[in-house]
């Protein structure tokens, strides 16, 4: 199947990318790897009347250092996180994200900004970066502003991104030697969409506490009870305990809206507590 008859144009730089899509009135969509607008518009998902090519566009894949965090270009690929190219400022945890995500040419071309502004609840960059404390960073024809993760993604591929801006980037904490963090998710077949998603980040210097369930409802989710747990130093013994099974289901049910006798539950409880031990044991 292929997608509906639209006009491609090559932005030579953020400026000209901006100029273009204001221009074109709400009918165009930004561009990067292609890996998930693509497929979308092949399977009349999502339509375009004009296509913005961001992908050549140096500044989106540039790093830099930005106070006491770290800044990674939206056009940066999944590729050149997991193979190095890129500095970890998360200490393993961003390479370990990228390196599990569907197959090896796709990561080649998808960009970390073209997964969260894609913003499928089941994606690996949406609850990965919530649980890092990441922040959004958008520019539009008044500047740049910056969003926490965790508020960009406002629903089913629903982002906090107007028609005219575009994501430049990622603010990312630099975790001290302290930090301590897992990243789980259960697939049926390598490559597809998780089921189920866990991040967890700890850094007690930080004040950083996550526990963020993916591929659950429309949004990644945090559950609260056991991020305040994990905050309050929760040790990997906790996990065998009874109160620790009533913090979960009342996160499960309360925050994720998931019902205790069904699949989805035994299958989010199971991949949050394989998380926790994980992170708990470093």
């Amino acid at each position: 199947m292929k997608a509906p008859a639209f006009r491609y144009h090559r932005a030579e730089s953020l400026d000209h990318g901006l100029e273009l899509i204001r221009e074109f009135g709400g009918m165009g969509k930004f561009m990067a790897g292609g890996q998930s607008l693509m497929p979308m518009m092949n399977l009349r998902l999502a339509a375009a009347e004009h296509v913005v090519d961001i992908g050549q566009v140096a500044a989106l894949r540039e790093t830099r250092q930005a106070g006491q965090r770290f800044v990674i270009g939206a056009g940066v690929t999944h590729a050149m996180i997991e193979d190095g190219k890129v500095r970890d400022s998360a200490r393993g945890y961003l390479q370990r994200v990228a390196g599990g995500i569907a197959y090896r040419g796709v990561r080649n071309k998808g960009t970390i900004g073209g997964s969260l502004a894609h913003a499928d609840p089941a994606a690996d960059w949406p609850a990965s970066l919530c649980a890092l404390d990441a922040v959004a960073v958008i520019r539009g024809a008044d500047g740049d502003r910056e969003v926490p993760i965790g508020e960009f993604q406002r629903g089913l591929m629903e982002t906090a991104l107007a028609e005219d801006e575009i994501l430049v980037g990622v603010s990312l904490p630099e975790l001290t030697g302290k930090a301590r963090w897992s990243y789980r998710k259960f697939c049926h077949k390598v490559g597809e969409f998780a089921h189920s998603i866990c991040a967890v980040v700890h850094d007690p210097e930080l004040k950083i506490a996550n526990v963020v369930l993916g591929a659950v409802g429309d949004k990644p989710v945090r559950l609260p009870t056991l991020s305040q747990y994990l905050a309050q130093g929760m040790g990997a013994g906790a996990l065998k305990g009874s109160e620790y099974l009533e913090a979960l289901k009342r996160d499960l049910t309360d925050s994720a809206g998931l019902a205790p006798d069904t699949y989805d539950y035994q299958l989010h409880q199971t991949i949050a507590t394989r998380a926790l031990a994980e992170a708990l044991q470093k």
